[in-house]
């Protein structure tokens, strides 16, 4: 299965994702990481556009055709990665759950974006405003949402366990 996490910088992406991995003996693929890499790579390129996520597709693919689940875990910010992600999926032949992270409560968002230490070297981490001026689509498919506002890790990662399919 394929778990994609999505949701703005702040929202507990990765401190989810990483549990979620741990849970459920699953892949974490981490946009933020295979994007440093490239840009710490001698043949970076002066923008990376699209090549983390293209990285990221294609690891999942090759783990989700090896019968691994595999966490997804980027800010997702438009319909074009998010369908790009589908696709891995189902070219992969397995199921996906798309799950979008909030944080409502805007003061506990900003406190995290302002305090928040870098976990990969030479990674820049967003600032406020920044992520408040970041373009985000909506989501229009069938995806869960969960506010890490009001939810403590455990009780979030309780919570997909029981949601997800097929999850032990």
């Amino acid at each position: 299965m394929l778990v994609i996490l999505g949701g703005l910088p702040g929202t507990g992406k990765t401190t989810i994702a990483r549990e979620l991995a741990r849970a459920l003996e699953a892949i974490h693929i981490r946009i933020d990481t295979i994007e440093q890499a490239i840009r710490n790579s001698s043949l970076a390129p002066a923008e990376i556009n699209e090549a983390g996520y293209l990285v990221a597709f294609a690891l999942a693919e090759d783990n989700l055709r090896l019968g691994r689940t595999v966490i997804a875990d980027s800010v997702n910010p438009i319909e074009l990665t998010r369908a790009a992600w589908r696709e891995v999926a189902n070219r992969a032949g397995t199921s996906f759950t798309e799950v979008e992270l909030i944080c409502s409560d805007l003061a506990e968002h900003r406190r995290r974006i302002e305090t928040r230490q870098a976990d990969i070297d030479g990674f820049k981490l967003p600032t406020w405003e920044e992520v408040v001026a970041r373009d985000y689509e909506p989501w229009t498919d069938d995806h869960i949402v969960i506010d890490t506002a009001t939810l403590a890790t455990g009780h979030i990662i309780t919570k997909l366990r029981a949601i997800l399919p097929h999850s032990p």
